[in-house]
């Protein structure tokens, strides 16, 4: 929402100032009311109001704010700008585009007050109608549509409050997103933008039971612990675990249509990594720039806290207006600690009685609210949509028991746990497998066996009991030895060592290695259970486990995940690891 777009009136005075939260005194205003604070006009919010006392949390930096200058109201709740161009674009957490920013300060450093539409208002749309005189259309039908990236078809919505009617008039060419391009016999007059409350959902029908998997490219998560399209996913993990490359890993990789990347309290040279790279990389769907299906939300450690906490509402709302369209989104929140952190700073400046560390009472209601808003949905208009949601959490000394962590996993149906000690083994992506789990397998086998293989869930639990022994045996191991070990024991620690670096690691930064199909998922996984059943029946024969640990094709096992043309070198590969086991009896 822009103040030069905005009537507003001085309704108040400033009473005093604490950080980002300020108090006003003669103030009319409703709870989250946007307000324009003190002689630079800093955008605010109403978030409480008791008597003539009005409290609101202040977006920008507040030093040099003093009590009596003015507060003045809009009459508005926070809102956030919807039509074509929020594609390819980068954001601050009130959904201020940070490159027109820039080139109206000619500096990095944005001054304070300073704002911008969140789409451009003159560029214009070549828009194609959909409908004609006569039609009737109800709220969240599509009326035209418009070309927004090369990637995306934008589609022109009727506005969700909108009581529908007759199509009266309707445009054809090349227009902004302020000029009408269809009239309804009500009079009403719908254009490309339209504005909607970030703490409000968008209307949708039913929310129905995901079938479908979110395919990330990262063989742990494909593999053992899938996330359904729709569906909540956790990642928590220590400082230094891998938490924001995993999550720019699942921005990058994933098969979903649109992506939303919220960085929310991060370091800011982490988002300098996804704003310098994003628009390099190509979309391995579509060949065509990544950025032309994302839209980057940048509210880095050193931004004003209070726009943290609503940076998770923009990008939702985002995500939503797109699901309204009949898209699979996929939101990327890096992190939630960073967001409910911001949420104890204000609750605390408020004196709110404080919970569980300090954080609000209502952090695990804030916590539901939004990830309830993912899902797979009917929508209004008729179409299938979805949002999957995926939250990064940084839990202060890794410690899962803290109340972020704990009140994500009462939500969540996917948790995927980083673990230190692996990531110190350099083993990335660091999930721990025996910490991790995902509700959503059972629902999701189906898909896997009707489009990679009908035997994807029993070769997957052949991986996890391999695993679960292997972790029974290393604690014997570090008591007595690997080598007081039976040869049968032995070997299976030799077939679960195999199962760890060549499935489950995953190199992010190798150009072939990076993302992973799943159908080369499932051949790396049965190529190495083909040289299990040969150990297995070699051992049985006689032979021992340091002549089958020695057969020479298996080192060509660890550099299965680089091959481009991998099908015929896993077909080669296990054609020799049978032939050089079966020579040794």
């Amino acid at each position: 929402m822009s103040q030069a777009d905005t009537t507003v009136r001085e309704d108040g005075i400033i009473d005093s100032v604490s950080g980002p939260v300020v108090t006003a005194v003669d103030l009319d205003a409703r709870m989250n009311d946007v307000v324009y604070v003190g002689e630079e006009g800093l955008m605010g919010e109403v978030i409480e109001i008791e008597g003539d006392i009005t409290t609101v949390q202040v977006y920008e930096e507040t030093s040099g704010v003093a009590p009596g200058e003015p507060v003045e109201n809009t009459g508005e709740p926070l809102t956030v700008d919807l039509g074509p161009g929020l594609l390819d674009s980068i954001y601050d957490g009130v959904q201020r585009p940070l490159d027109v920013l820039q080139d109206k300060m000619n500096s990095a450093f944005l001054d304070r007050g300073v704002d911008a539409p969140g789409i451009d208002l003159e560029k214009e749309w070549e828009f194609v109608p959909e409908v004609e005189e006569g039609d009737a259309v109800e709220p969240g039908d599509v009326v035209g549509t418009v070309p927004e990236t090369v990637t995306i078809e934008h589609k022109v919505l009727v506005p969700p409050n909108s009581e529908g009617g007759e199509v009266t008039a309707v445009e054809e060419g090349e227009f902004t997103v302020e000029e009408t391009v269809v009239e309804l016999d009500s009079g009403e007059e719908i254009r490309m933008r339209q504005e909607w409350p970030v703490r409000e959902p968008r209307p949708a029908g039913d929310k129905k039971t995901p079938t479908e998997p979110l395919l990330t490219g990262q063989r742990v998560q494909d593999g053992l612990f899938p996330i359904a399209k729709g569906g909540t996913a956790a990642i928590p993990g220590p400082f230094g675990s891998g938490k924001t490359v995993t999550q720019q890993q699942l921005a990058k990789w994933s098969d979903a249509d649109i992506v939303v990347y919220i960085g929310c309290g991060e370091r800011g040279n982490e988002m300098t990594e996804v704003i310098e790279d994003f628009p390099e990389l190509p979309d391995p769907q579509t060949g065509n720039p990544l950025m032309a299906r994302t839209t980057l939300i940048a509210n880095t450690s050193n931004m004003p806290v209070a726009a943290r906490e609503s940076c998770v509402y923009t990008g939702i709302t985002i995500a939503e207006y797109y699901r309204d369209m009949g898209y699979d989104v996929a939101l990327m929140a890096d992190s939630t600690s960073r967001w409910a952190e911001a949420m104890r700073e204000i609750s605390s400046r408020l004196e709110e009685m404080p919970g569980e560390e300090g954080y609000p009472a209502y952090l695990a209601a804030r916590l539901s609210q939004f990830y309830e808003r993912a899902g797979y949905f009917d929508n209004i208009n008729g179409t299938e949509g979805s949002i999957s949601v995926v939250g990064a959490v940084s839990p202060p000394g890794g410690d899962f028991s803290e109340p972020v962590t704990q009140n994500t996993l009462r939500i969540v149906k996917c948790f995927w746990a980083l673990d230190a000690d692996l990531a110190e083994r350099r083993h990335f992506p660091s999930i721990n497998w025996d910490e991790s789990y995902s509700l959503y397998r059972e629902q999701l086998d189906p898909w896997f066996e009707e489009n990679v293989s009908d035997d994807w869930p029993e070769v997957r639990q052949w991986a996890v009991d391999v695993l679960d022994e292997e972790g029974e045996l290393q604690e014997i191991v570090q008591l007595v030895g690997k080598d007081a070990l039976p040869e049968d024991q032995q070997l299976t620690l030799e077939i679960a060592r195999y199962i760890r670096e060549a499935w489950l690691q995953q190199n992010a930064f190798h150009d072939v290695d990076t993302y992973c199909e799943p159908d080369k998922t499932y051949l790396i996984l049965t190529t190495i259970k083909t040289f299990s059943d040969e150990a297995f029946d070699a051992l049985e024969a006689g032979v021992p486990v340091e002549e089958i640990s020695d057969v020479e094709a298996l080192p060509r096992i660890n550099r299965i995940g680089v091959q481009e043309e991998y099908e015929a070198y896993m077909d080669e590969l296990k054609d020799d690891i049978t032939e050089q086991i079966r020579e040794l009896y």
